[in-house]
């Protein structure tokens, strides 16, 4: 017979039962810390308002949607639901992307570090 190397089948079965019991703990703060909403929930929010504003202002021809966005129609947008699941997780984030993208300003999430 040859001996495995390593440790034995008991300390394995712990060993494993240990990980497993950790990481269902951490995973069940995680939900309860976040429930519905993800972590990164701010960043999905403002990049949904910002790609969509982007769109606009792109295909807006002589300006007047554009200007109605950089004029209130951002929050008017999100009040009517038009901001879709992703204006759920964090509606101000979502406002603040749809003006940057109006404005034709960056992202605030390019970039290296943020």
């Amino acid at each position: 017979m040859v001996r495995q190397e390593g440790p034995s089948r008991r300390q394995f079965i712990a060993g494993l039962t240990a990980a497993v019991v950790l990481g269902t703990t951490a995973a069940g703060a995680v939900i309860a810390r976040y429930a519905e909403r993800p972590p990164w929930g701010t960043d999905i929010a403002y990049e949904g308002g910002y790609v969509q504003a982007v769109r606009i202002r792109k295909y807006d021809q002589d300006g007047e949607r554009t200007r109605a966005l950089l004029a209130g129609e951002c929050a008017a947008m999100e009040r009517r639901g038009m901001g879709g699941d992703r204006a759920v997780h964090d509606p101000a984030a979502w406002v603040s992307g749809c003006l940057d993208g109006a404005a034709g300003r960056p992202s605030r999430n390019q970039g290296m570090v943020r």
